[in-house]
């Protein structure tokens, strides 16, 4: 049986440039947190630390124009 072929349908429209930027403020305000409780694993900061980073990076790419 051959099924019938259907269009795809159309992107839906986001603010992907406000979903970055929740998940890179998520990202500081755990840096904040770690920094005020220190924990011993020092490796948890850099992780914030990283995030951010992508984030902002992530921030970039999206509003970058597209060609």
């Amino acid at each position: 049986m051959k099924q019938q072929w259907h269009p795809d349908p159309e992107p839906i429209k986001t603010n992907d440039l406000a979903a970055v930027a929740t998940g890179t403020a998520i990202w500081a305000v755990a840096l904040v947190i770690l920094l005020i409780f220190r924990p011993g694993h020092t490796w948890w900061i850099w992780t914030c630390v990283t995030g951010i980073a992508f984030g902002f990076l992530g921030m970039w790419l999206v509003r970058r124009p597209r060609t």
